[in-house]
């Protein structure tokens, strides 16, 4: 378990992609079975502990401690694993064992324990753990980790201890089982490769770049197709022997968030497409439509009513059990079209192409979408096959450009792991009401955008104009004659019934500190309402 605990750790603290991946690839290699299949699962989310759930923590830590110190406390430091791990009280009666006890020994005593004993399974646990041990229990339970390590790095970390393509294992993923043994049998060389045993897998993806300075310069308008890029989830849409799975581009498995659109994929194939709301042939709702059904295990019916799901397609993989991926692109576009005129029209349609001949015309055309919740133009050459990852030549995406206005720094709040000292999420506003009773009304909340450097000017700006605070969240002075200008750049907007400016921002993100500018010069609502219209 101390293992375990000292990779959580570091990863924490490690902000290098390849330093994490380094940190993952040696603990794969280190560890013995099942200890490090099991870490595998929790980093990746297989790991299901059904007994303990957080809201049983809160009540186990304030029984041993004032739940108002415990709240200022969890609003300082910000994680509840962390928080916990550092106030739990050490027993008078501890007692050390001979030894610590394992990952899987862990994760069994917590997997046997029922809802009754759950509380006190878990909190015999934490009183024999070390403060490093206990973080990592409660992250085991919580089932978030939050420590920058997404299920694609975690495979990548595999695939580079076994020294095979990424590809291989996320093609085989979803017929494994938890701990893993026999994949990494395989992948240390002492075992064969498993087979591909379970129905409707996952095939990895196929990514773009995006078009650079130059980058058309170089290419001949009449090898690539072009096609609307849609502002949805990427999906795959999976059937085989009778099994049904949708999955997102990452390889997981939603396929319980939209069980409307599950029970009519009726087919022999695997479709890559955009997942979106509405009905292709009369409505295509927007991205926060989308959103309402994300993330959701279970969806009412009139949530289902409301927000139907559909997919876009947009190219075909298998069909009948022959692997069309190596076949060129403009071949797999003729079989998809005539695929997607067999299926439900209210859940299937085909995304259309943009007829062009330079590129020039192409960018007019990408500039001025016949849809608002288009973010541009994907382009594909015809002869290429559908290779897993991002190769750079065969497809490029040429989104629109981002909207941007200029905000006021209204509330800022602290980070997570190595950003907690410092106040990193700004929640900026726009003016509204008439001239001389102007007032701030926030418009969205950003997290990055900014350098390092940035990032201490802004956390000083913050504690030196501090006027309240709510926990771990300051309310910044901001006025018409004092406050900080932010550039924000964001990909489009919706309306929002649950924000007071009644606007919703799409991936907003800091571009740019305006310490130059007024706050009385700020943008006002007017702007974004008329980017509505």
């Amino acid at each position: 378990m101390d293992r375990f605990a000292e990779l959580l750790d570091r990863l924490v603290l490690t902000p290098s992609r390849n330093e994490k991946l380094t940190l993952l690839t040696d603990y794969f290699r280190e560890t013995d079975d099942p200890d490090r299949g099991l870490a595998l699962a929790a980093l990746t989310g297989e790991l299901d502990i059904a007994a303990v759930k957080p809201a049983m923590l809160r009540m186990l830590v304030v029984e041993r401690m004032d739940p108002v110190l415990f709240g200022y406390s969890y609003d300082y430091v910000g994680d509840l694993a962390e928080t916990v791990s550092l106030v739990w009280p050490e027993p008078d009666n501890r007692v050390r064992a001979n030894r610590p006890p394992t990952l899987s020994e862990v994760v069994e005593k917590l997997q046997a324990a029922s809802r009754s004993d759950g509380p006190a399974v878990l909190a015999s646990l934490l009183d024999s753990a070390s403060i490093p041990a206990r973080f990592a229990i409660i992250k085991l339970v919580t089932g978030g980790l939050r420590i920058g390590v997404s299920a694609r790095l975690a495979k990548q970390a595999l695939a580079q201890l076994g020294k095979v393509d990424v590809a291989e294992i996320e093609e085989l993923w979803h017929g494994l089982a938890v701990p893993y043994v026999e994949l990494f049998a395989w992948l240390e060389g002492r075992g064969p490769k498993p087979e591909k045993t379970a129905a409707a897998l996952f095939r990895p993806v196929m990514l773009s770049h995006p078009v650079e300075d130059r980058d058309l310069e170089k290419q001949d308008p009449a090898d690539f197709a072009a096609e609307w890029k849609w502002d949805g989830i990427r999906v795959q849409a999976v059937c085989e022997g009778g099994t049904r799975r949708l999955y997102s581009r990452t390889g997981d498995d939603i396929s319980g968030a939209f069980p409307d659109l599950v029970e009519t994929m009726q087919f022999e194939a695997a479709l890559d497409g955009e997942l979106l709301v509405g009905d292709p042939r009369t409505r295509t709702g927007t991205f926060s439509d989308l959103q309402q059904r994300l993330n959701r295990k279970s969806v009412s019916p009139k949530m289902r009513d409301k927000f139907p799901a559909f997919i876009r397609c947009y190219d075909i993989l298998q069909r009948n059990g022959d692997d069309m991926r190596g076949r060129p692109f403009r071949e797999r576009r003729d079989a998809l079209e005539i695929f997607v005129a067999t299926l439900e029209p209210s859940r299937f349609d085909l995304s259309p192409l943009v007829a062009f001949d330079e590129w020039g015309d192409l960018e007019k055309i990408r500039g001025e979408p016949p849809h608002p919740i288009i973010e541009g133009v994907m382009l594909k050459r015809w002869d290429s096959p559908y290779l897993a990852g991002r190769p750079k030549g065969p497809w490029f995406k040429w989104k629109r450009d981002p909207h941007t206005i200029d905000a006021v720094l209204m509330y800022a709040q602290r980070g997570h792991g190595k950003r907690s000292s410092f106040y990193s999420d700004y929640t900026f506003g726009v003016w509204t009401g008439p001239e001389g009773s102007e007032e701030l009304v926030p418009v969205g909340k950003a997290y990055f955008g900014f350098t390092d450097e940035e990032l201490k000017q802004i956390d000083k700006f913050v504690r030196d104009n501090t006027i309240e605070r709510f926990g771990p969240v300051r309310s910044v002075r901001a006025d018409r004659k004092h406050g900080l200008v932010m550039e924000v750049a964001f990909e489009g907007l919706n309306l929002s019934s649950r924000h007071k400016s009644g606007v919703a921002m799409r991936f907003p993100r800091i571009s740019r500190l305006r310490w130059d500018k007024p706050t009385a010069e700020a943008d006002r609502l007017e702007t974004l309402q008329a980017l509505l219209s």
